[in-house]
């Protein structure tokens, strides 16, 4: 399938320059909404001589390529270029996304101390929320209206997800809606636990995870999407992921820097067009990728706004806002203790919030 980030000598004649296959267009910076659909403009590399129709309609040569506006009118649109004058065709799927942009979410990754002290003061706490990181998080929901998603390990030092009791069952699904939890891995160390697994060990370290998710919590808690460790994994591995039930995945995708990839299995190409336009589906296996805007602890307090102004300024990373900590800089007995943990997430949200982003969960803008 042309348009797609690899190609061959038989694509060559005709390929999708933009948009390309998987490509998630919006009307922020993919074209203009008119009588109810997305018109868009297409842009096809051909011959100069050919006579190209993109979805039955003429296009025009001009700069080397040719262009057509094509109305896109369903969440999946297929968009078909045919050369009349050799009967060559190709064809691309694109998604119309209505509700991304404009949007943020708070996410928090390698989560298990919490739910282990939910454990220990079984006894003594009467609500989730008497957890000091959760009862944070709630004060970041009650502030700003924030939607918030966990990913969570199954397991740490002295405790595992089956010890944790049940009676706040209730409780957690009276928070559905703003509150969501998934699977990462089964603990935090190794490092890059995925990274050479094959499906069974991802789905069966997931499974053990998501079944404990709904014994304690509820099947509302459990979302389409999560973060992987590491976000490496052989496409077996996403895969499993994606049979458990999570299509879209988040991760950084950095191909360009000395930071981790946390890019899953795609290649070099794939990840540099996810780094520009944040959001991009893998149609040959149904999986969603997203971008990482901010990892709030990779950052000093006065730096966070100034760089959440850069992802602001370009218009692809701007488009959604998603915002990533680790929970253990929370607690001051790890090594790594960020005593500002507070008022960094309070920053960012704020941030975001200041400049007219609304909470969502990726579900809710990408399916």
């Amino acid at each position: 399938m042309t348009g797609s980030l690899t190609s061959n000598a038989m694509e060559q004649h005709l390929t999708f320059l933009s948009p390309i296959d998987g490509d998630m267009l919006n009307d922020m910076n993919d074209g203009v909404v008119k009588n109810g659909a997305l018109l868009t403009p297409v842009k096809i590399k051909a011959p100069s001589g050919s006579s190209i129709r993109v979805n039955g309609i003429a296009a025009k040569y001009a700069d080397g390529v040719f262009l057509a506006d094509i109305p896109l009118k369903d969440y999946e649109n297929v968009i078909e270029a045919v050369d009349e004058n050799t009967g060559q065709k190709q064809h691309i799927s694109v998604f119309w996304l209505k509700h991304f942009t404009g949007k943020y979410r708070l996410s928090l990754d390698d989560n298990i101390w919490f739910l282990k002290d939910l454990s220990v003061n079984a006894g003594k706490y009467k609500s989730i929320f008497d957890n000091p990181y959760l009862g944070f998080l709630k004060q970041v929901h009650d502030t700003y209206g924030t939607k918030i998603h966990i990913n969570i390990f199954y397991q740490t030092e002295g405790f595992n997800l089956s010890q944790l009791t049940a009676k706040y069952k209730d409780e957690w699904k009276a928070n559905a809606e703003w509150i969501r939890l998934s699977f990462h891995a089964l603990q935090e160390k190794p490092d890059r636990p995925y990274q050479h697994a094959g499906y069974d060990e991802v789905k069966t370290d997931c499974e053990k995870v998501m079944h404990e998710i709904r014994r304690f919590a509820g099947q509302e808690l459990i979302s389409p999407v999560t973060t992987l460790h590491w976000g490496e994994a052989k496409v077996e591995g996403s895969r499993a992921l994606r049979d458990a039930g999570y299509t879209t995945q988040v991760g950084y995708f950095d191909v360009d820097s000395d930071e981790a990839p946390v890019s899953y299995y795609l290649d070099v190409a794939q990840k540099r067009h996810i780094s520009k336009r944040s959001i991009w589906r893998d149609n040959s296996e149904g999986i969603t990728f997203v971008r990482i805007s901010q990892v709030i602890n990779l950052y000093a307090l006065e730096e966070i706004v100034p760089k959440l102004e850069e992802v602001r300024k370009d218009p692809r990373r701007s488009e959604f806002i998603e915002l990533m900590i680790h929970e253990q800089y929370f607690y001051p007995f790890y090594e790594a203790y960020q005593p500002d943990y507070r008022q960094k997430v309070l920053t960012a949200v704020k941030w975001a919030v200041d400049n007219g982003y609304k909470p969502a969960f990726l579900e809710e803008c990408v399916l």
